[in-house]
Formats: structure tokens, sequence, C-alpha cells
């Protein structure tokens, strides 16, 4: 699992490190790390370090001094090393000192260092660290611009992206590389700072965290949560999933949630809506019930909302009237905004929401949650009446829009989009690593809905089956799309999840992603 850390939380840790250490001794395992990954990437692309032209971007702060200091070990390994100061007056002195003892080129000039930049074989990127806000200030914005041959390491967290957030507010440097210290950082792993971030490794510097707010998890972690059948086991032990969904204008809404659901664990698929006849010839073993979730008989977690259209909202009312678990979806989410959160207090069993950020944007208007509003959705109250937020904001905060639907519905919400975001109302969120963008593709969301009910049905948590449907999701869908990638169906996605299923509980490491970075679809 990657655990993710906010920055006051690193700060602090370092703190308390660096008061137990001789000065300078935790810049010097940064550095050391930094320099290692950096060596490795120049022998990979150039058979060797020495000889190679490297660029150092050294800003103000603790990241320049990292980057210096790395600068002079590649210096000392032959390498042909030139910082470019883009504050020369509060440049880190050691470093600096260093650099230029191991014989590196020091430059304030930026036409000069935009020349060395366009033609180096690597470039460590210093120019802002962890606790930046806002894009690349004038002086460094050239660099986001220029062409460039040759690989950009970041240093902790690519300039320009928010470390907190993932959010860019302006131009950032894109990494090829990041190399980040102590603990992952969550815009390292949410987009679009993802984007921004390229393959990210990490160097261990001795900081002792408390536990991630944010953590993403892989193949050992989801193995360990997929149900497994016992000796003891039959379909009802198992659990029994229900859905409701399709409708006259949307029936293979309800054949695809039902693909998803009949591959996500529970013993049995119990489906209610106008597609019976249709569910039953492609999945005969489902099982049909007459009328609505009210009068469907035993079942454990119920799916409501996929492709449910007019019918939706009585759907949901039954479901939620169940003392069981309910995921809601599409049209089921359409009717939740409008109903507002009211419509799920007292409800003692978990309630999972697995919006995109259209309908995220109709569910905090829904709540009388405005745009601007942060994490703990504290945008605003009806009689406020706060701009409803839009779509597009919605997805450059992805960490912020998660919690705040969480925090206000009261429920776990997963946010589907370029990165999947799971939240639960405490604010600790799980965020997908795996995912292509393939996966935008009409129906992708119905699989991905019946297979985290299925997992709900199975016993999971609201936020364990919706993080494990996200990712064996994302897997099925690399799966088909393969390298370096084509379009896959949503059907192609259904039929591939027993082989991610048994992929991961083999051990077995998932393919490199197709395209950038993704998450689950619409």
């Amino acid at each position: 699992m990657r655990h993710a850390h906010r920055v006051e939380v690193v700060r602090a840790a370092e703190a308390e490190l660096m008061a137990r250490l001789p000065e300078g001794t935790l810049m010097q395992r940064a550095a050391t790390g930094l320099a290692v990954t950096c060596a490795r990437l120049l022998t990979r692309r150039r058979g060797r370090v020495y000889g190679s032209r490297v660029v150092v971007l050294a800003g103000s702060g603790d990241n320049g001094g990292d980057a210096l200091y790395a600068g002079a070990e590649l210096a000392r390994r032959g390498a042909r090393v030139t910082a470019v100061l883009l504050a020369p007056g509060r440049a880190h002195g050691g470093g600096l000192a260093a650099l230029r003892a191991a014989r590196g080129r020091v430059v304030v000039e930026q036409e000069v260092g935009l020349a060395d930049f366009s033609c180096a074989d690597l470039v460590l990127d210093g120019i802002v660290g962890i606790g930046g806000r806002g894009g690349l200030r004038p002086e460094a914005e050239p660099y986001a611009r220029a062409a460039r041959t040759g690989v950009v390491v970041a240093v902790d967290v690519p300039s320009g992206v928010d470390a907190d957030t993932g959010e860019v507010a302006g131009a950032a440097l894109r990494a090829d590389v990041t190399v980040c210290f102590g603990t992952y950082k969550p815009g390292l792993l949410i987009d679009p700072g993802a984007s921004y971030a390229g393959a990210v490794q990490l160097v261990d510097i001795g900081l002792e965290l408390p536990p991630a707010g944010v953590v993403a998890l892989q193949h050992a972690d989801v193995a360990d949560l997929l149900p497994v059948p016992g000796g003891e086991s039959d379909k009802y032990r198992r659990g029994v999933v229900g859905v409701a969904a399709g409708s006259a204008r949307y029936p293979g809404a309800a054949l695809l949630a039902v693909a998803g659901a009949l591959r996500g664990g529970a013993g049995a698929v119990r489906y209610v809506g106008t597609a019976a006849e249709e569910v039953v010839r492609r999945f005969p073993e489902t099982l049909v019930t007459e009328g609505g979730p009210a009068g469907a008989g035993r079942v454990q977690a119920w799916v409501v909302g996929p492709g449910g259209g007019e019918g939706a909202g009585r759907a949901l009312a039954e479901a939620l009237a169940a003392d069981v678990p309910v995921l809601v979806d599409a049209d089921g989410l359409t009717e939740l905004a409008r109903l507002g959160p009211g419509a799920l207090a007292g409800r003692t069993a978990p309630t999972l929401l697995t919006p995109h950020t259209g309908e995220a944007a109709r569910l905090l208007a829904g709540a009388g949650v405005g745009a601007g509003a942060g994490p703990g959705g504290d945008g605003g109250t009806r009689s406020e009446q706060p701009r409803p937020p839009a779509a597009e904001e919605l997805g450059a905060a992805r960490l912020a829009t998660a919690r705040r639907l969480a925090a206000a519905y009261r429920a776990t919400v997963l946010l589907k989009g370029s990165t999947t975001v799971v939240a639960d109302p405490s604010g600790s969120v799980r965020v997908n690593p795996t995912g292509t963008a393939w996966l935008a593709t009409a129906g992708s969301g119905d699989v991905l809905a019946g297979l985290a009910g299925s997992l709900l049905a199975a016993g999971l948590s609201a936020p364990d089956a919706a993080a494990v449907a996200a990712y064996l999701h994302g897997l099925a869908a690399r799966h088909t799309a393969g390298v370096p990638g084509a379009p896959v169906t949503a059907s192609e996605v259904a039929a591939a999840l027993p082989a991610v299923w048994n992929d991961v509980r083999a051990g077995v490491a998932p393919e490199p992603r197709s395209g950038r970075p993704g998450g689950t679809g619409a």
C-alpha cells in the first residue's frame, strides 16, 4: 500500500527527526537517494554517468539544496553539471558550495539556462518544494514550455503541482520521474498532479509518520480483500446483490450492471426492472423478481440507478428503506441530488455513491454546497444560495470534491474520472492506481456499479468495496486494451474481470498503463 501524507505532517516529522540528528544529515540522505536514482537513469540512457550533461534547476529552499547536493554527487562521478539559479540571492548555501567544490558550473542568466535545459541528458527540477502553492513564477515558466531531449527528474514534487491536492493552478514542469522523500504526497497520486509526476519513486529518509490520510492500494492489499468462498459456503452465505437498473430507453445498462455483479464475488444476483427478459436471456443464472426492491426478497446489498430512467426514484426510495448497503449510481444519483442529503438521514447501513464530476456537481448543489468549499464540505448553506460548482472545477480538485461529497451526504463516495478517488465521511481517502483513459466509454460505469455492489453483498465495507472494484475494473480495461492500447467496450471489460481477479490472487504484476493515467469510466 502506498501511503501519502500532507505537507504539514511531513514537516512536523522532519523537524522531529532533525532534532535528533547532526545538522544536514536529513538533506544528505535525500540528496544521496536522489543522486542514486539519477545515476541509474543516466546509465540506462547513455550507458554511464561520466560525460553526461546534467542541469540542476535550483530555486530557494531545501528542494533546491537537495538538487544541488545531488548535482554535486553526479559531478564527482564525472557528469558535466550546470546549476541554473532561479533565485540567486536565496540559493542553498551548502548545496551551492558542494556543487562548486565538485567543479560544477553555476549560471544565473536564464537564456543560458534554457539553452542548457534543452540539450541536457537529465534535468533536476528543484525549483519549488512541497510547500509551493500556485503555478510556476514568471522566471521559471519558460522551462515548462521549452523543448527538451533529456529526462526530467522532479525533487519531491514537480514544480507547479500542489503537493497536498494534485491541483495545478498555472504552469507546471512535467517530470518523467519524481523522487519523493519519506512518504508519498497526495498530489503525486491524484490528477492533474499525477499526470505531471511520471514514475514516482520513494526514498526512505527515516521519518516516523502517523497513519496516512490518503492511500493507494496495491496487488497484495486487493488480494487480501477479495471474497473467497469456503467449504461451508452456499450462494446465500456468499451474499445476494440486488440490481435495480435499466429502462425502456437504456436496457443495456441492466445487462452491464448484472455482468459486473456476476463477477464480483457474491453468490447470486437478483434483478428487478423492466429489462428482465433481456437479462435472463443473456444471463440465465440471474434471479428475476417482479416489481421493485421492496418485494425482491433476500438481498445483502442493492445497486440502484444505472439507466434507471423515470423509475429510478421509486427504486431508490425502496432500496434506501432496506437495512442493507446501497450503491447509488447514474439516474439514482440524479434523484438523490433532487432530494438532498436528507434522503439518507437515519440510515444505519452503508451508502456508496459513484458519481462522475457532472453528477458530483449536481449532488453538491443538492446539498447546498457551492463552489470553492474546502475539504470539509463547508461551502455554504441552502439559505446562502452558493454558486453551483462546475464539473470542470470539481475535476481539477478531485481530492477536495470527494471529501466534500462524503461529508455532505455522510456516505462513502467513489468519484470517477482520470483518477478515481474513494472518500469516506471521516475524510480518509483511497486513490485508485489502475485504469486507462480507454475506460471513458459508454457503459463502463454500469459494470463498475455492479462489481462494487457485489463486493458489498459479499461483506466488504463500502470503502473496501469501492476501492477493490475500481482497482479490478481498471486492471480489466488495461488487460483488454493491451499495450500500447486500443479501444475497449464495457462488455469486454466485464468479461476480463475473472482473468484479472486471478492475476491479483496469484500476485501477477499488472501491465504498464496505456496512454495517460486513467481511472474508471463514466
